[in-house]
């Protein structure tokens, strides 16, 4: 036969064996360098992977959490007494800072109830937690549940130092309540849901992170350090609560930063652990008591610190003492620096306020403080601070024409930057000052000067130095003035103005 030979069987078998085993080692190759191609792609993946992993708690709907506390949250509608006084402005706050519900809208002569913030129910028997300006001044309280109920509610107490009220349903009943996280773990970042009736409109939610916290540098209250959320929450959630994801209360929200009175991002809350302290009380006692010192304090500055001899710009330092009060009757003076209180190191005014505020009444309390240079030790038998109607009543100077003296007899400016002049019987009039001896009058401030940032024109230099030397005479300032140049120092003046007690200013005096 012709054409190709045929390969025979050992052949066919050889060529196979052949073909298998580079087969296997290319297999074998490719096995071996697996690792090393794995390696490569894990290190490509890890170069070009994120820094930050996307976060692994948000929700993905916030529905179940607000449909589980939604019950207990109410709207607050109250009908106030027919002489309580109509509060529309806010010139007693930061400009822009508005407070939730500043009664609106405004009240008409019938005095019709109107909506003006939001609750929430604490306890089963209908206990309910919201802010003091909400029901200020009512006569009447009216609560509408989220299932369209209404009801009466009545005043348990109210508390307003740190802006929160507790009210309790009429009638008995049991009620869907929420609970108060008295030891918060809160962080900034965390989560936040608000549940309230802005503007009226019931069952609003809305949610957001915590975005600050131990808020110092807002509103008037010395016993709040506020939580900071953006939420967005406006007029009408005023009283409402602000949850974390466990649907524990975290925050009583209280007011908002806002130049139009709606929400830019910026709201304020009463952290929970503050208001279960004052709900506490307020159930206990209808009130709300404080330890009371009796001295008008204000914070140590590095002017004031420098002009001392102090290291730090830490402490309060005392500008006046109240008659009979427990820091007079325990020795404390004008121009003392308060430095610890029951061996805890005082930052400021503000923090020295707080603490004495939460000690006990009738107990002792240990008070550290520098005088003249030397580090002093007193024991107070802290008493109860009046109200703030009292306390403002006590601030209150008699006085004459609000306007300022002339600039008759007036120095030229000194180093300070200011020029003064005698004290007339007419200026102790107008700022109350008959007890007090000497003392010179501002009577013009150079431009541009530091002076003319910290005090004013018809002001009453009283004293210098620590150890709150009087001034008699423009003499007496000028030498107090020509010390601290020698020394390389502030000067320190206690200041007397119309409206307060004295105070303290430090300024630098020019040189040459």
């Amino acid at each position: 036969m012709s054409g190709a030979p045929s390969e025979s069987n050992p052949a066919k078998m050889l060529k196979s064996m052949l073909v298998a085993g580079a087969a296997a080692v290319t297999a074998f190759a490719a096995f071996a360098a697996a690792p090393a191609i794995l390696a490569e792609r894990a290190e490509a993946q890890r170069i070009v992977a994120p820094a930050v992993a996307p976060p692994g708690g948000a929700p993905g709907s916030f529905a179940d959490l607000i449909q589980r506390v939604s019950p207990a949250v109410v709207s607050i509608s109250v009908r106030q007494k027919a002489n309580a006084e109509r509060r529309t402005d806010l010139e007693n706050l930061p400009p822009g800072l508005e407070e939730f519900m500043r009664r609106f809208p405004e009240r008409g002569p019938a005095r019709q109830p109107t909506a003006l913030g939001s609750g929430f129910i604490i306890a089963e028997n209908g206990t309910i937690v919201t802010n003091h300006h909400v029901v200020e001044d009512a006569e009447e309280i009216d609560i509408r549940m989220s299932d369209g109920r209404e009801l009466k509610a009545e005043l348990v107490g109210t508390d307003p130092g740190t802006d929160l009220a507790v009210l309790r349903i009429k009638g008995g009943g049991r009620f869907p309540y929420v609970t108060l996280d008295r030891t918060p773990g809160i962080r900034v970042g965390d989560w936040v849901v608000a549940v309230g009736n802005p503007f009226g409109l019931d069952g609003t939610a809305t949610a957001g992170i915590i975005s600050a916290k131990g808020r110092r540098d807002y509103g008037n209250s010395s016993y709040v350090d506020f939580i900071q959320i953006d939420a967005p929450i406006n007029r009408g959630n005023s009283g409402g609560p602000a949850f974390d994801l466990k649907g524990n209360v975290i925050g009583v929200n209280s007011a908002i930063f806002s130049p139009t009175g709606g929400n830019v991002g910026i709201g304020f809350a009463i952290p929970s652990d503050t208001a279960a302290r004052i709900v506490d009380q307020l159930i206990a006692t209808g009130r709300v008591t404080r330890g009371w010192l009796g001295v008008q304090v204000q914070p140590v500055d590095r002017e004031i610190a420098a002009s001392i001899g102090l290291r730090d710009a830490k402490g309060a330092i005392v500008g006046s003492v109240t008659p009979g009060s427990p820091a007079a009757t325990a020795g404390l003076q004008q121009g003392d620096v308060i430095l610890t209180f029951n061996g805890a190191a005082i930052t400021d005014s503000r923090d020295l306020t707080q603490r004495v505020g939460e000690a006990q009444v009738g107990r002792d309390a240990r008070v550290e403080f520098q005088r003249e240079g030397q580090r002093r030790t007193v024991n107070v038998r802290l008493g109860e601070r009046p109200s703030e109607r009292q306390l403002l009543a006590s601030l209150q100077n008699p006085g004459g024409p609000d306007a300022a003296p002339g600039a008759s007899g007036a120095t030229t400016m000194n180093a300070l930057g200011f020029s003064v002049r005698a004290i007339t019987a007419d200026d102790r009039r107008r700022l109350g000052l008959q007890g007090v001896e000497g003392g010179v009058v501002i009577a013009g401030i150079a431009d541009n000067s530091t002076a003319a940032e910290r005090v004013g024109i018809g002001e009453v230099i009283v004293s210098t130095g620590a150890d709150r030397k009087p001034v008699r005479s423009a003499e007496d300032l000028n030498a107090a003035i020509e010390a601290a140049q020698a020394q390389n120092r502030p000067v320190l003046l206690q200041v007397q103005g119309r409206n307060g007690p004295p105070r303290f200013v430090a300024m630098e005096p020019k040189r040459g």
